[in-house]
């Protein structure tokens, strides 16, 4: 790790242009995110409810600031606009929402960076969570928002632009969550929701609910509230996976140029992967025979050409087909209750006190079962290809496929998460016009997380099959019904695995803040010390329990433990195998591993105690008798980090800790003039940082891919990202929440990351044989043993800065005009990015997850109790990993992401004569049932498609 990196010039140059600017005025004060004594802000009074309400306040927030920021608020407590808070931050310009495979929101990016590079905190004090979503590893700073209840938080505002009073931490911006307090509203107030949804894959019923109280005196001194959440949702998700794509890999006799039956050239097999390897001889089993095949036969060049009409051996070993194609079946249960708690005391005029805390806990259980058809390598051989249709990208679309096998995968998932969050402070003023201000704060957070994940995987007779892929592949096999559980499954080639993991994630901070001057016109000074700990622990006693398996369960008795499933295929008695097998026991004993094979997430831990102090000026000046707004300032952070993991030395397991400190400065200013009555000019420049992510850094080397082809490293002595920004915009505001603003932004990043490749053989990998699984010994020895070569992944700091430029538009205009009530939003993102420097192409083949485009609109309508809202959000696809990093292993494939556009609806009627004036609600999510897809170079070789279905939900809410 390097000590005391270096200050730039352009860091010095800005540090010292804002300490310039500031000694000759005050700057205005950008409003900070809520915290310690501080009320929900006085807006202009408005007329309108709901939806057009929350959107004035937001406009108003916007306008009022010093730097970028954007705002949404709730009506009231316990009526946020969304229901979820991902999908509620999606509506803001430049941000990106990550679904997972059920399609809820989970994480956001902004302005064109990965999730981890954005900032979370709540209540200004810094959220980590430790959980996973259903198909998400989440192993760096991402933040899973799905475990805070809407109704617990009454304001978001996304930081574009930094402050020195801010957290460090996130370069692309800074989300900040404000949680309900009783003098949002004071006086006593009661509010209600219940909701049922029905989701079309699963077609169940899910019921959620919520009840807020909250009271204070009539002295106005004292306040409490307090809140309850509670959403028991059925799971129901289907879709299709690759798991990678491959081609055949041919020996010297099946190429044409040789007589080794195992030697594979690359020479004969151009694009890479491979792992298609097929038998040397036409294997004697009924479906060869029922395929007119002659057991025995050699496949040589010859005969596969002969095989195929029309293809020649260079078509032939090119030709791509689905590594594991297979249907996939998720389905169970998503509990979630939260409890939130705040009092407020405020004995005098310049004294408050507030504590805040809330507690989420969920259960998850998901039964997740595919039958994958066997492409890679598995056992002594793979299927036999006849007939082959290819398109121009040698992508195969249609084929007989013999000797080919199926296998089960059943895994029934069960996580458990917890959340704590404690936020105590208080607000001091002195002076005879208390134009002193001291802020004190204390955060603690804890978040907790368990997923059990045991797997049975059961194989196939062989079978010869129709293959078709019209953009997705199927196929059809004949005689075989994989849905009949006495179709003479067995354990040959088959397996169980037995993994648990653990994480536990830990953040605290105590800062002290001390303003001079009033809230337009001030200078503030503060100290803060954070301390962030994250442990990942995997347990796997997968050969343990197998061998126990095997000896009580003989292939005679293994349909007696199958049922027929829900989406054409079998599944597992999951109840009567574990009893019978005694996975109890295993289980309760399971030992600690380097790897959670459930996610592929590495074992070990990261702990960084961070000191921070700032000084920032604010305050206002004249220019041509115009309103100008200033913050500057100056921030220092210094980080001490320990990075710790399992690594075997000498064939031993130890856990290795490595030390590493940095130190930064980290300059701001900002400022708005308001050259008309109703348009603001704003700029920004600043200096950000990001810490390097976790999951990059840990010294453990894991190898939780079953077929024994690529390893991940961790790279303790990377760098911390650093940013320079600049963003410039203009606002014109048209009355009530009617806006039209344009920003221009820019980042130049340096420290950027990217994914290395290299290929060793496994025997310096530094992982004992006794590490691997039995199938991936099986892997191992088919591919060379220990001389095997190995795709070892491992991030580096590239030689290069990445230069991201974007602008950004929002317009929202009311439309009374044409009808009362009606009105629009939508923004537009456009973001370009350029590498630049020694290692540029590298850093260009490794951006990933980055949406060059993104808008969302909203067509809303609300006319005394009655407000509908149609909203679409729409994302342009983008590469999702490294050319080359696919499990198939193909040189030239790269995953991209699909592009998705999603409509909504949320519609409601108020019946205000009515006791607690109960507010009717319709919500339908997906309308267009649009699936979540992404692709390998071409878009009729999908990796992953999930159907999430179309949900509808119908409640009711009110208050008194």
């Amino acid at each position: 790790m390097k000590k005391n990196l270096c200050k730039t010039e352009l860091s010095r140059a800005l540090g010292m242009l804002c300490l310039a600017m500031a000694s000759g005025a005050v700057f205005a004060q950008e409003a900070a995110p809520q915290t310690a004594g501080e009320e929900a802000v006085q807006l202009d009074t408005v007329t309108v409810r709901g939806f057009r309400q929350s959107l004035q306040y937001s406009t108003e927030a916007k306008r009022d600031a010093t730097g970028f920021t954007d705002s949404i608020f709730s009506e009231d407590i316990g009526k946020f606009p969304d229901l979820n808070i991902a999908e509620s931050l999606n509506r803001i310009p430049g941000i990106q929402l990550d679904r997972d495979v059920n399609g809820e929101g989970l994480n956001v990016a902004i302005r064109g960076l990965p999730s981890s590079f954005t900032k979370t905190l709540i209540n200004g004090g810094d959220a980590y969570t430790a959980s996973i979503g259903l198909n998400r590893g989440n192993q760096n700073r991402e933040v899973d928002l799905n475990l805070f209840p809407t109704e617990f938080f009454n304001k978001l505002t996304v930081y574009k632009s930094p402050q020195a009073s801010l957290p460090e931490g996130g370069i692309s911006g800074v989300v900040d969550m404000r949680s309900v307090r009783p003098f949002d509203n004071p006086g006593t107030h009661v509010s209600y929701a219940a909701q049922l949804d029905h989701n079309s894959i699963g077609e169940k019923i899910s019921p959620r609910g919520s009840l807020i109280g909250s009271w204070t005196n009539d002295e106005g001194t004292f306040g409490a509230l307090l809140g309850v959440s509670s959403v028991r949702t059925k799971l129901s998700v289907r879709g299709w996976e690759s798991v990678g794509w491959m081609n055949p890999g041919l020996n010297e006799v099946q190429c044409g140029i040789g007589t080794s039956l195992t030697n594979r050239p690359a020479s004969c097999n151009p694009g890479g992967g491979g792992s298609l390897q097929m038998p040397d001889t036409v294997p004697n089993n009924a479906s060869t025979i029922a395929a007119g095949l002659t057991p025995g036969d050699v496949i040589d060049a010859d005969w596969l050409m002969a095989q195929n009409p029309g293809l020649g051996i260079g078509q032939i070993t090119e030709a791509l087909f689905p590594r594991l194609g297979r249907p996939v079946d998720m389905s169970g249960e998503r509990d979630r209750d939260a409890v939130i708690g705040s009092v407020e005391w405020r004995p005098s005029d310049t004294m408050h006190f507030y504590l805040d805390a809330m507690y989420s806990t969920a259960e998850y259980s998901n039964s997740r079962i595919d039958m994958n058809l066997v492409g890679r390598t598995f056992g002594p051989s793979g299927f036999i290809p006849l007939d082959m249709q290819l398109d121009s990208n040698n992508v195969v679309t249609s084929a007989t496929l013999t000797n080919a096998q199926f296998f089960l995968e059943a895994r029934p998932y069960r996580d458990e998460v917890q959340y704590w969050n404690v936020n105590p402070g208080a607000t001091f003023w002195f002076g005879d016009a208390q134009d002193v201000r001291l802020d004190v704060q204390g955060t603690w957070s804890r978040s907790w997380f368990f997923r059990e994940s045991p797997t049975i995987l059961v194989t196939s007779p062989f079978t010869t099959l129709e293959y078709t892929n019209n953009g997705q592949p199927t196929w059809t096999t004949g005689g075989l019904d994989l849905n009949d559980p006495n179709a003479g499954w067995s354990w040959a080639g088959g397996r169980v695995n037995l993994n648990n993991e653990k994480r536990v994630t830990e953040a605290g901070r105590l800062r002290a803040d001390l303003q001079f001057g009033d809230d337009r016109n001030n200078v503030k000074v503060g100290v803060a010390y954070d301390n962030f700990r994250r442990t990942i622990v995997g347990f796997d006693n997968s050969g343990a329990w197998q061998t126990n398996v095997l000896a009580t369960l003989s292939d005679s008795q293994l349909a007696s433990y199958l049922r027929p499933g829900p989406y054409g295929f079998i599944t597992a008695d999951y109840a009567a195998f574990m009893r019978d097998t005694d996975y109890a026991t295993y289980f309760a004993n399971a030992p600690e591993s380097n790897t959670s094979a459930s996610v592929g997430a590495a074992s070990g831990g990261v702990e960084e105690k961070n000191l921070a102090a700032y000084i920032e000026f604010n305050g206002t000046n004249e220019i041509w008798n115009r309103e100008l707004r200033f913050n500057a300032g100056l921030r220092w952070i210094d980080t001490d980090q320990t990075i710790s993991g399992p690594v075997s030395l000498g064939g031993e397991r130890v856990w290795q800790e490595l030390d590493g400190t940095y130190n930064e400065w980290l300059p701001s200013f900002s400022a708005a003039w308001d050259v008309a009555d109703d348009v603001v000019l704003r700029m920004a420049a600043s200096r950000t940082l990001t810490r390097p992510n976790p999951r990059s850094m840990l010294p453990a080397t894991t190898f939780s891919d079953p077929s024994a082809e690529i390893a991940n490293q961790g790279n303790p002595n990377l760098s911390p990202y650093l940013s320079t920004n600049f963003d410039f915009g203009a606002e014109w505001y048209t009355g009530n929440e009617g806006m039209l603003a344009l920003s221009l932004f820019n980042k130049r990043i340096e420290g950027y990351t990217y994914e290395g490749i290299n290929r060793i053989p496994f025997s310096r990998l530094g992982i004992p044989l006794s590490a691997l699984t039995d199938g991936q010994r099986a892997a191992l020895e088919a591919n060379g043993g220990q001389d095997a070569l190995i795709g070892v992944r491992q991030q580096v700091n590239a030689d290069a800065t990445l230069d991201i430029r974007g602008w950004e538009a929002i317009w929202v205009q009311p439309l009374n005009f044409v009808f009362d009530g009606l009105g629009f939003m939508a923004n537009y993102t456009h973001i370009d990015l350029k590498p630049v420097g020694q290692e540029a192409d590298q850093l260009a083949g490794n951006l990933f997850g980055i949406a060059p485009v993104m808008w969302n609109a909203t067509l809303y309508w609300e006319k005394n109790d009655a407000a509908v809202r149609l909203s679409y959000n729409w994302t342009e696809g983008s590469a999702q990993r490294a050319r080359g990093n696919n499990e198939g292993g193909i040189v030239y494939g790269q995953f991209f992401g699909e592009d998705r556009g999603q409509l909504d609806l949320s519609a409601s009627y108020s019946f205000r004569n009515l006791p607690t004036k109960p507010q009717l609600t319709l919500n339908v999510i997906n309308i267009t049932d649009e699936p979540i897809r992404n692709y390998l170079s071409f878009k009729n070789v999908p990796g992953d498609i999930y159907e999430p279905g179309v949900t509808v939900m119908l409640g009711v809410r009110g208050s008194f």
